[in-house]
């Protein structure tokens, strides 16, 4: 079996170390390869654990780890929010550079590629056991579950704990939108979720399972993967902890988790294999603050879960490798989920892709190695692919952009959110060591710092793309889709001349006028070509033909994404005409009897009449500005388009 580092790794390390006064440490001298264990869970805080300063939830497990191992106090998730998270953490790549962002629903259109190397698929091929248990959320389709993305074995939930039929507080309601959530082994769904109540037994049922998972693959080298589904609303705690913190049912969940870790670490020592494995301890993005009592807290940075503020990305992390990496550090060095990856590839001598990724190997750090800041640079996006922010250093720059924020309103209680506030920042400039809670914008103060992130941010716009200021990136790559892409459909308009009333938005052109009937139908990603975009304003066209045609269906193809700004239009006018010039109405037809196609994102709007005409005249009536409650209220909304069809 090969050696978990590579002898010049080794060399370079242990010359790091002793330069530093590290001594005693062994490390790149056996021939077996370390398991790994990784706890992520969901929706964690920065500050609620005891070793990052909660003083109302008991972690003992967890804070002996860090004790006895490495904390990082300056590491940041790619983005503050649940799928994106997650896909990063598995392929070391910014979510939008792959096309996995925000937070997938069930039935969701799209997974990971699976052009897209994996942590699971990497360790595989280096003789690992791979074993996933808890939430995957990065694509519920069986083609995208996590025995196709490199696991051998899965056992949880595909998606968020609240996203299914019951709604929140003490008399839940059926929430029509989403399915039953069931628990997953393997493909096969099995345990179904009638109540709130059922899930306080998710974290003892998982824990036992990757406690399992431990004790069969002891004897070989593994990798297990604990994502917690908690603790994400709604909240669920067994009895063994109910009523056990000072800080309520969420601190009992923590204590919980705590619990489990415990299992894990017990299970490592009965094998005898708890010197030879890495724990990992971290969280997907911060905390949900508006549901108040119900979720964590940042210590005090600012803002929290779906914020580009240090609240949002800024989670705890813990990383303890016993006999082999020193006691107590305390690594206050830039890092990120990005960097899991290329960190267990060089443990593990394993193989990076060949294509391009965003996280580097901070195993130096593991080792107490902090001479060199190994990340230096980090970006945050947000939504589809906005680009809020950039840090270079200490110094962080964010742009404008609209938020939804935490502070001036009242957070929920009890299991109930609260309302948002929404708000808009404008260019601001923060020392992040002198000022970790963003309280002092100094724009004006520093323009060398400011013109250096503004052209980070602007190789960042050209690499990754900025939906804001209507860069596309020319190193973004497709995610997987669960259908076929239709690209060449025959129907009457195909090659029929377009004429165009309304201006769509440069950014978003679709190929031009004649891209509407060009017969190539766009994927449900305002980023494939194929979609034209209009920015507030509506669409008008005549489709003429070269003489007149029989038809008895209009489909007009549309695409919705309301966290992009993207919605469906108000209205759809169907108008024929006989001559080209005068027109009579043939179908309105508002967006509450569009038709969902391939989930809930793409849309068809159906007009069934038979009719004879020359031309056909198509109006989508935009809702005009983002509607109240929205990220970006008051704003232009937009609506996208890849093909009129005429049968």
């Amino acid at each position: 079996m090969k050696n978990y580092l590579k002898f010049s790794n080794s060399k370079k390390i242990a010359a790091g170390l002793l330069s530093a006064g590290i001594a005693g440490t062994s490390f790149g001298q056996t021939n077996e390869l370390p398991n790994i264990v990784l706890v992520f869970t969901d929706d964690q805080g920065y500050g609620d654990l005891g070793c990052f300063g909660s003083e109302n939830i008991l972690t003992p497990t967890i804070d002996s780890l860090a004790e006895n191992g490495v904390k990082f106090t300056n590491f940041y998730v790619s983005q503050a929010v649940s799928s994106a998270s997650r896909a990063s953490l598995l392929t070391g790549c910014y979510p939008n550079r792959i096309g996995i962002t925000g937070a997938l629903t069930p039935n969701s259109e799209k997974g990971i590629a699976a052009s897209e190397l994996t942590l699971a698929e990497m360790l595989k091929e280096q003789g690992y056991a791979t074993g996933i248990f808890g939430k995957w959320h990065l694509g519920d389709q069986e083609k995208f579950l996590p025995l196709q993305h490199g696991f051998d074995e899965y056992v949880g939930w595909p998606y968020s704990n609240d996203m299914w039929p019951v709604t929140y507080g003490n008399k839940p309601k059926i929430n029509s939108k989403y399915p039953k959530l069931r628990l997953i082994e393997g493909n096969k769904k099995t345990k179904v979720f009638e109540r709130i109540e059922d899930q306080d037994s998710i974290t003892t049922i998982l824990t036992r399972k990757a406690v399992d998972f431990i004790n069969r693959k002891a004897s070989e080298p593994f990798f297990l993967y604990f994502p917690h589904p908690m603790p994400h609303v709604p909240l669920g705690v067994s009895e063994k902890f109910a009523d056990k913190s000072k800080y309520g049912k969420y601190g009992d969940v923590i204590m919980e988790i705590d619990w489990s870790v415990k299992q894990l670490v017990e299970a490592l020592k009965k094998n005898g294999i708890a010197d030879n494995t890495l724990i990992i301890f971290t969280s997907d993005n911060g905390p949900w603050k508006n549901f108040g009592d119900h979720g964590g807290t940042t210590a005090g940075l600012r803002e929290g879960k779906g914020t580009s503020w240090e609240g949002g990305h800024k989670v705890p992390c813990v990383m303890n490798w016993h006999g082999k990496i020193p006691k107590g550090l305390v690594i206050n060095n830039l890092a990120s989920t990005l960097d899991i990856l290329p960190t267990l590839a060089e443990i593990s001598d394993g193989k990076l892709p060949n294509h391009t990724i965003d996280g580097q190997s901070i195993l130096p750090y593991l080792f107490g190695d902090t001479s060199k800041n190994i990340r230096d640079e980090f970006c945050y996006y947000y939504n589809e692919n906005e680009l809020q922010a950039v840090r270079k250093g200490d110094w962080k720059l964010g742009f404008p952009h609209v938020y939804r924020s935490y502070t001036n309103v009242e957070p929920g209680k009890n299991g109930l959110p609260g309302k948002y506030n929404f708000l808009e920042s404008g260019l601001e400039l923060y020392n992040l060591k002198s000022d970790p809670f963003e309280l002092n914008n100094v724009i004006d103060e520093f323009p060398k710092e400011r013109k250096q992130l503004q052209i980070l941010a602007e190789k960042y716009r050209q690499e990754l793309g900025d939906f804001l200021t209507g860069i596309e990136g020319k190193g973004l790559r497709e995610p997987d889709y669960n259908y076929e892409m239709e690209t060449n459909i025959s129907h009457l308009a195909v090659g029929a001349k377009v004429q165009l009333f309304t201006q769509y938005n440069k950014k978003y052109s679709g190929r031009g006028a004649q891209g509407l009937t060009d017969g190539k139908i766009g994927r449900p990603a305002f980023k494939d070509r194929s979609w034209q975009a209009y920015y507030g304003n509506n669409l008008e066209a005549i489709i003429h033909f070269d003489k007149e045609q029989s038809f008895d269906t209009v489909i007009v193809s549309t695409l919705k994404n309301e966290g992009s700004w993207i919605f469906l239009p108000k209205e759809i006018v169907v108008s024929f005409s006989t001559d080209g010039e005068n027109f009579e109405v043939l179908e309105k037809i508002t967006s509450d009897k569009f038709q969902s196609v391939n989930g809930n994102v793409k849309y068809h709007a159906k007009i069934s009449k038979p009719a004879r005409a020359k031309s056909i005249k198509v109006e989508a009536i935009n809702i005009g500005k983002c509607p109240k409650g929205h990220i970006a209220e008051g704003k232009p909304a937009w609506m996208f388009f890849d093909e009129i069809i005429v049968k």
